[in-house]
């Protein structure tokens, strides 16, 4: 009497392991995933296209703390949602991408969504990608993946189910295991850490997105330490924007490296310090280097640290602080130095992309302090991840690694949806806003009150400006843009162009209880109004 075909039992599942949402698409090929979905009580969100769900989930993912799901069809649905994986598996984001896939291959051609190996093809920009022949082999997998969502650094991970398995009669999934508890994985290093930690007497911290749960211990770290901070982007607001020795998220200025070479001890707390943290080969450090994280490929990366702590960030500061046996120490930074250095940073800034500066002074200001942003890859972005402080972490989301355009509208609205009557906004840039613009059919539809700040600048400027660096004739950088309020408001949301910082403020902190999207219009013009 139990048994239901499997797609619906995986719904099932999912609500059993708390899925509230599912953001994707229904198609022929899997009609039976979508069985279950309302008898589980899981919300179904309708995206335009795949690319579209999976930002959504992206979104949904960063703004709750629980997993993002999709579903997706075979073949063209799965290659569509592959931007939104790889952008979620750069940016260490949990996402559980569940399709459909032809039962057969090897001796058929010519079949509808048919791929030569669908499998392979997601495995390239996911943490892990299998086939569930079985329903058994399908629980396992669910349990699998949700079992290192709650254990490891959060990657995607990709399930398909054979159509015909689908809609075979199957048994409810297991009950969900036991939570598994996060904390210290390898003590080895801790003697060491400790040792250096108190005896220096310039110790730097560097904090980055995996270091967003141990805010609170941070901060506490560094003020019974008196050691000064920077982060990372995707760490902003982990320290204090008033701690007078916060460096800020500058660590890609040039000078900065000459500035971690005076520290007597970097420590490194969550990050991987990629290239699109640093944006040059070497952090800078000239003594020992302290990394703590939870992914073991980052301690062994070619930043060659000399202590390593395989560890939950917060666990790993906790038990610091508590083996420091609370002597604390002056620091060995001074406030002016740190203070000038940011108001150095925050005018090369300004220089290399004039204008923007401003008008995120601006916004910082004006908008209420619990605004979870969600930006795309553009040049009002590009400032902002830089002078915009954030008063608390996990809120300012971009896509840092895979680097994708179209981001925005649709990652906010996932945030929106995770965090209801919370303030919510997308920024986005002309070019990169049509690449999802029609996923804003769904933010009406959804009643999102979501500002959509549009800035304007008639062409791919950031492009135009690396080709004249790179002394070429600036070509193929401008296009035809729409007119983006007359668009918007075909589909049923607001829209306005502000004429001044003032009006923009107002416009944006009015767009948060409008009851449908706002497409906020900004152009380069506004600051000199």
């Amino acid at each position: 009497m139990n048994q239901k075909p499997l797609g619906a039992q995986i719904s099932h599942m999912l609500k059993d392991r708390g899925v509230e949402v599912i953001f994707g698409i229904p198609g022929v090929h899997n009609i039976e995933m979508y069985r279950g979905i309302e008898d589980a009580g899981i919300t179904h969100i309708l995206a335009r296209h795949e690319q579209g769900a999976g930002f959504m989930a992206d979104g949904y993912a960063r703004a709750s703390g629980k997993p993002g799901v999709a579903y997706v069809i075979t073949g063209p649905g799965l290659c569509n949602i592959m931007t939104p994986m790889g952008q979620a598996y750069s940016d260490s984001v949990s996402m559980l991408v569940l399709s459909s896939c032809l039962d057969e291959t090897a001796a058929r051609r010519g079949q509808l969504h048919q791929m030569l190996d669908q499998q392979g093809a997601a495995a390239c920009v996911c943490d892990w990608s299998e086939t569930a022949h079985t329903a058994d082999a399908a629980y396992g997998l669910v349990d699998r993946a949700f079992g290192e969502f709650q254990t490891q650094r959060g990657r995607p991970k990709h399930i398909q189910v054979p159509i015909k398995a689908l809609g075979l009669q199957a048994d409810p999934a297991p009950k969900a295991p036991r939570k598994i508890s996060m904390g210290m994985r390898n003590s080895a290093g801790f003697p060491a850490a400790v040792k250096a930690i108190c005896t220096a007497k310039r110790m730097l911290v560097i904090a980055g997105g995996g270091a967003v749960g141990a805010t609170d211990a941070l901060r506490k770290f560094v003020r019974h330490t008196g050691a000064a901070s920077f982060v990372t982007y995707a760490g902003r607001g982990v320290f204090s924007p008033e701690d007078p020795l916060h460096f800020g998220a500058f660590l890609a200025r040039p000078e900065v490296e000459a500035i971690i070479s005076t520290a007597d001890l970097v420590v490194v707390v969550g990050s991987e310090l990629a290239e699109v943290d640093l944006w040059r080969n070497h952090l800078g450090n000239q003594a020992a280097l302290l990394r703590i994280d939870l992914d073991p490929e980052v301690l062994a990366d070619e930043h060659r640290a000399d202590i390593l702590i395989l560890s939950d960030a917060d666990a790993a500061i906790r038990s610091i602080l508590q083996d420091m046996d609370g002597q604390g120490k002056p620091a060995g930074w001074t406030n002016g130095e740190v203070q000038n250095a940011r108001q150095r940073f925050h005018a090369d800034t300004d220089a290399a992309r004039p204008g923007i500066a401003p008008i995120c002074a601006a916004l910082a200001a004006g908008l209420p302090k619990d605004v979870m942003y969600y930006s795309d890859m553009t040049q009002f972005s590009y400032v902002a991840k830089e002078v915009w402080d954030m008063p608390q972490p996990g809120h300012w989301h971009h896509p840092f690694g895979f680097g994708t355009l179209g981001y925005a509208l649709p990652a906010a609205i996932g945030g929106a949806v995770a965090r209801p009557n919370l303030p919510t906004m997308a920024i986005a840039g002309d070019y990169g806003f049509q690449y999802t613009l029609p996923e804003l059919g769904v933010a009406v539809e959804l009643g999102l009150s979501v500002p959509i700040l549009l800035w304007d600048n008639a062409k791919l400027k950031e492009i135009e400006d690396s080709m004249v660096r790179a002394q070429i004739a600036p070509n193929a950088v401008t296009a035809r843009n729409p007119d983006f309020l007359a668009l918007a408001q075909a589909y049923g949301a607001k829209a306005c162009a502000p004429a001044s910082l003032d009006a923009l403020v107002n416009d944006v902190n009015a767009a948060f209880s409008a009851g449908v999207p706002t497409v906020i219009r900004v152009t380069p013009q506004i600051i000199t109004k």
